[in-house]
C-alpha cells in the first residue's frame, strides 16, 4: 500500500485529510474491514433509512412542504460546475481559516441539529465530544437532548458555539445566553426562520413532534429561569414532574408562532459580549440590515428546506450577498451541502465556512 507522505512545509498541527482514503484501503485489503458508514453521500440516506426508526428517519430526512426547497438547494450545487486546472502549486494544502478572531483547521463547522438522541443514544454529547476530537466547531442547538453544561463538558478544550431558537420571554432568553457564555460558548447563532414550525408532511403523517414528549427540550428544562417561572405558575411542580405540560409551554415560548423584529436585536447585543451570527438570511437586504444592526456574521440559509417550501436555493443567493456585504462581516453557508465539492463551490462563491448537519 502507498505510504502517506510527510511534507515539511504542511501547515503546523493541520490533518492530512487524504489520508483517511488510504486507511479505508488498508484496512480493508489487510484487515477485511469495510467501512461501517458507506462513503458514497447519495447512499447515506437509504443507509440511515434501515437502522433509524420510520419516526427519527422522517424528522431527519423530511422538509417542508413538497420538499421543492430541498430540490432548489440540490440543483444549485449542480448547476455549478468545477473546472479544474493543472502543473499548480497544490501539493501542500492549507485548509486554515480564521472565523471571528480564531483560527480553525478547516472551513468546515458542525451545524446545530436537534433532538439528536433520536438518532442515537450518544446524542449531542458525543457529537460534540467528537468534534473535538477531529478538530471543528460544535454548534450546539437550542433543540437539544442535552444540556448546555453536559455539552460543554463533553467538548472540553474543544471549539463551541451555541445557536438559539429565539424565546419570547425576555428574561430566558438572557438566561440562555447566561449559561452559554459562562461554558465557553463563543460564538451566537440567532436563528431567525424558525418561530413557527413548518408543515412538514413526512412528520405530520406520523403525528410525530418529538419536542411534545419532552425530547429536545433539554436545554429548557434545564434553564434555571424556565424552571422558576414553571414552578411558580404550577404549584411547586418541576418540568419532570409533569413533562408534558412543560413541554408545551417551552415550545409556546420558543416556536411561539410570534415573530420577532430587527428592533429587538438590541436585547440580544446588551446579553452577549461575543460575536453574533443571524442564520436564515436568503435576500440581499437582510444582509445589508444586519450589517446595518452591527452584526459580525450572518449564514445564508433556508434551514435545509425545512421551513419554507418553493424558497430558493440557499447556493443560488450567495454570489449576491457576498458582493453585497462580504467586506463588511463574515459570511457562512448551509443547506443542501452533501460534498466536499459542495464545500469547494460554496467557499469559491464567497462563503468564509460552511456548516454540514444532516
Amino acid at each position: 500500500m502507498p505510504r502517506v507522505q510527510e511534507h515539511p512545509e504542511h501547515p503546523e498541527g493541520g490533518r492530512k485529510y487524504g489520508a483517511y482514503q488510504i486507511e479505508i484501503y488498508r484496512d480493508g485489503i489487510l484487515h477485511n474491514r469495510l467501512p461501517t458508514v458507506t462513503c458514497d453521500s447519495n447512499k447515506l440516506e437509504e443507509q440511515a433509512k434501515k437502522f433509524l426508526g420510520a419516526r427519527s428517519f422522517n424528522y431527519v430526512a423530511g422538509g417542508a412542504g413538497e420538499r421543492a426547497t430541498m430540490d432548489a438547494n440540490r440543483l444549485a450545487f449542480r448547476q455549478w460546475k468545477m473546472i479544474p486546472r493543472m502543473l499548480r502549486p497544490t501539493t501542500h494544502r492549507d485548509l486554515r481559516v480564521e472565523l471571528f478572531g480564531q483560527t480553525f483547521e478547516s472551513p468546515l463547522l458542525i451545524a446545530p441539529v436537534g433532538v439528536q438522541t433520536i438518532f442515537h443514544p450518544d446524542k449531542e454529547t458525543g457529537m460534540a465530544e467528537m468534534a473535538t476530537q477531529i478538530g471543528l466547531p460544535y454548534i450546539l442547538s437550542t433543540a437539544a437532548s442535552s444540556s448546555i453544561e453536559e455539552v460543554a463538558k463533553a467538548n472540553g478544550d474543544g471549539a463551541r458555539w451555541f445557536q438559539l431558537y429565539w424565546p419570547q420571554d425576555n428574561e430566558i432568553t438572557k438566561s440562555l445566553l447566561h449559561r452559554a457564555k459562562s461554558n465557553g460558548y463563543k460564538v451566537l447563532i440567532v436563528t431567525l426562520d424558525t418561530w413557527a414550525l413548518a408543515w412538514r408532511p413526512a412528520d405530520l403523517d406520523n403525528a410525530y413532534l418529538p419536542f411534545a414528549s419532552g425530547i429536545g427540550d433539554q436545554i429548557g428544562f434545564s434553564d434555571p429561569v424556565f424552571r422558576a417561572k414553571f414552578a411558580a405558575k404550577h404549584d411547586n411542580k418541576t418540568p419532570e414532574d409533569d413533562i408534558s405540560l412543560a413541554s408545551r409551554e417551552w415550545e409556546a415560548d420558543v416556536f411561539s408562532g410570534a415573530a420577532h423584529t430587527w428592533e429587538e436585536l438590541e436585547l440580544i447585543k446588551q446579553a452577549w459580549d461575543g460575536p453574533i451570527v443571524l442564520k436564515g438570511i436568503q435576500h440581499v437586504e437582510d444582509a445589508k440590515k444586519a450589517v446595518e444592526m452591527g452584526i459580525q456574521g450572518i449564514v445564508v440559509s433556508n434551514h435545509g428546506g425545512r421551513q419554507l417550501d418553493g424558497a430558493i436555493g440557499s447556493l443560488e443567493v450567495l454570489p449576491e450577498i457576498v458582493e453585497a456585504v462580504g467586506d463588511k462581516l463574515t459570511v457562512l453557508f448551509d443547506s443542501g451541502v452533501r460534498t466536499g465539492v459542495d464545500v469547494i463551490k460554496a467557499l469559491c462563491l464567497g462563503a468564509k465556512g460552511v456548516l454540514i448537519g444532516r
